[in-house]
C-alpha cells in the first residue's frame, strides 16, 4: 500500500508561514515516495472555529499549489466515532469526570505550590491537581445529573500500568535532537482530558482516532507536538490502533524566536499574499526552496 500522509489545521484562524511548512512537507513527501496526501479539519471547537476560515484553509492551500484527495474528513461530523473510542476506555475503568472550573485548579495548584513547585505537563500546564478519582459513583452522578460543566479525563496511573515498554518511531527530530526509536513518557502529561460535557472528544483521542481510520502510515508534524506522541501511543494501544510513524520538523518562529501565532499579521500567508507573495517565495522562505 502506498503510505498516506495528512495535513490537519483546525478552522480556527488564518494559516500562516508555520501551517504552509508543515503542509508543503506532507504534500512533498507524499509525492516523493507516490504516497496519498489526505486533508482533515480539525474543528471539534465550536466556539472558536468557523466556515471562513475553513474555506481560507482550501483557498491557501490550493493557491501554494498542494493537492488533496477528497473527500476532506471534518471532525465535527464524527463525533459518534470519538464517543464510541471514549466508550471503550470508559469500560476498561480508565475515565472519570473532574467537576473542578479552571479557576478552582489554578486555586489548588496554588494550595500545593505554597509546600513546593506543583509538576508541570511538558507544555508547561500544571498536572490536574484535583481529587475526582476518589469520588463514589454515586456522588459522580449525582454531579451529572446536576448540570454541572466536566471533564472527563485518562486516570494516567491505570493507564500506564496497563502498558509498558512504550516506543515510537522518529523519522525527523525532536526538540533536544531524539531520532529513532523514542521512549513514550505518557504519566509526564498527568490525567489529561480526553472529552468535556458539551464535546465527546479532545485533540489527543480524536487525532489518534482519525489517524487510525485514515490509514495514516507517517504523522508529518511540528516538534510543539514531539512530547504528546507519548500520550498519543498510550492511547493507540488501549484502543488497539496502528502505529504510524512519525516525523516531527522543526518550527517556523517569529522574529523574536516565538512559535507563530494566527494573529501574526507579519507570518499569515494571507497578508502575505496580498502583498505579493508567490507560492515559489513561500517555498523559499520556509527553507524549501
Amino acid at each position: 500500500m502506498p503510505p498516506v500522509f495528512r495535513f490537519a489545521p483546525s478552522p480556527n484562524g488564518l494559516l500562516h508561514l508555520g501551517h504552509a511548512y508543515s503542509a508543503l512537507l506532507n504534500f512533498d513527501r507524499a509525492r516523493e515516495t507516490g504516497g496519498r496526501l489526505l486533508l482533515r479539519i480539525e474543528d471539534i471547537d465550536a466556539t472558536r472555529c468557523r466556515p471562513e476560515y475553513e474555506t481560507a484553509i482550501y483557498d491557501d492551500l490550493a493557491w501554494l499549489g498542494i493537492a488533496w484527495e477528497t473527500p476532506v474528513r471534518r471532525q465535527s461530523e464524527h463525533l459518534a466515532v470519538y464517543r464510541a473510542a471514549l466508550e471503550r476506555l470508559s469500560a476498561l475503568g480508565l475515565v472519570y469526570p473532574a467537576f473542578e472550573s479552571r479557576a478552582e485548579i489554578a486555586r489548588l495548584v496554588a494550595a500545593r505550590e505554597a509546600s513546593g513547585p506543583w509538576p508541570r505537563d511538558p507544555d508547561g500546564a500544571p498536572l490536574y491537581p484535583g481529587d475526582a478519582r476518589s469520588l463514589s459513583a454515586g456522588e459522580r452522578d449525582r454531579l451529572i445529573a446536576s448540570g454541572v460543566p466536566y471533564a472527563l479525563r485518562l486516570d494516567m496511573a491505570a493507564a500506564c500500568r496497563r502498558v509498558a515498554g512504550l516506543t515510537w518511531n522518529e523519522l525527523g527530530e525532536g526538540p533536544d535532537g531524539e531520532r529513532g526509536i523514542v521512549a513514550a513518557r505518557p504519566e509526564a502529561w498527568g490525567d489529561v482530558i480526553l472529552a468535556r460535557k458539551e464535546t465527546p472528544t479532545s485533540y489527543h483521542l480524536s487525532v489518534v482516532v482519525d489517524d487510525a481510520l485514515q490509514g495514516i502510515s507517517e504523522v508529518v508534524r511540528g516538534q510543539d507536538l514531539f512530547h504528546a506522541t507519548s500520550v498519543h501511543r498510550l492511547l493507540q494501544v488501549l484502543l488497539d490502533l496502528p502505529e504510524p510513524a512519525y516525523r516531527h520538523h522543526a518550527l517556523i518562529l517569529d522574529e523574536a524566536g516565538r512559535k507563530l501565532s494566527k494573529s501574526g499579521r507579519s507570518t499569515g500567508l494571507r497578508e502575505l499574499r496580498a502583498d505579493g507573495a508567490t507560492p515559489a517565495g513561500i517555498r523559499r522562505l520556509v527553507g524549501l526552496g
